[in-house]
């Protein structure tokens, strides 16, 4: 990373700073952006949240998980600004994730579009089968 990225473990992300920072990373398409208030529930409820910020203190990157700290992880955020993108943002939070929520879980996320390329090339194995129910405004 050409620039210095401090990388935390944070309880209280700001929804307004959670937003920009999806706003920033194209994930807002698929986020409900537009609801602070289900975005404050969504910050909430993660067990765990790792933040990015650039020297200045900016949300540049953040993972949001959710986990039973023994058998499973879902990721379910992982947003990186695209200006800093392609710098290992992404792949250190993933790992972060991984690490405080404890390595002896399976670390599970859905892929969005954009992003199938990018899971493999970090060492992440697909799964073939994954099923879902869409809630009423499938965002």
């Amino acid at each position: 990373m050409s620039k210095q990225i401090h990388f935390a473990v944070e309880a209280n992300v700001a929804p307004t700073e959670f937003i920009a920072v999806l706003r920033r990373s194209t994930l807002a398409e698929r986020r409900p952006v537009d609801d602070a208030a289900r975005i404050a529930k969504m910050l909430s409820g993660a067990d765990v949240v790792v933040t990015a910020r650039n020297e200045a203190g900016l949300l540049v990157g953040v993972a949001r998980a959710i986990t039973d700290f023994a058998y499973c992880t879902y990721l379910s955020d992982l947003a990186v600004d695209v200006t800093f993108q392609g710098n290992g943002i992404g792949r250190e939070l993933i790992r972060l994730v991984h690490q405080k929520a404890g390595l002896d879980t399976r670390l599970i996320l859905l892929a969005a579009p954009a992003a199938q390329t990018y899971y493999p090339h970090i060492g992440m194995n697909q799964h073939e089968s994954c099923w879902s129910i869409l809630p009423q405004d499938t965002r």
